[in-house]
């Protein structure tokens, strides 16, 4: 009769050990899956910032080619206004390049 008590007792304590078990391994379940959909919004998020970048880079570009496209070909250069400011070519040449301001 002791032992069955004493085999009772442990049956007893092991299904509430199951349970607690079972609690964590649901609520794991649930963080598992914000995470999994927080980590799908990052990456979507990521791939947007990567699209933008490009676009920028790409029209960045494109100004750049009709900056020096319109500077080879524009037959008349204006003398600079007092107030334009002059800065050195990035490409390394040594003679000042102008550097146009615009109003807004």
């Amino acid at each position: 009769v002791e032992k069955n008590l004493k085999l009772e007792e442990r049956i007893t304590m092991l299904q509430q050990q199951n349970e607690e078990l079972r609690a964590r391994i649901e609520q794991n379940t649930v963080i598992t899956r914000q995470l999994s959909e927080e980590n799908a919004n990052l990456q979507e998020y990521v791939e947007k910032e990567v699209e933008e970048k490009k676009k920028l880079s790409r029209t960045n570009e494109e100004l750049l080619w009709k900056l020096q496209e319109g500077d080879a070909v524009s037959p008349v250069k204006l003398p600079p206004a007092p107030s334009t400011p002059f800065y050195r070519c990035s490409s390394g040449n040594s003679s000042p390049a102008k550097v146009r301001t615009l109003r807004r």
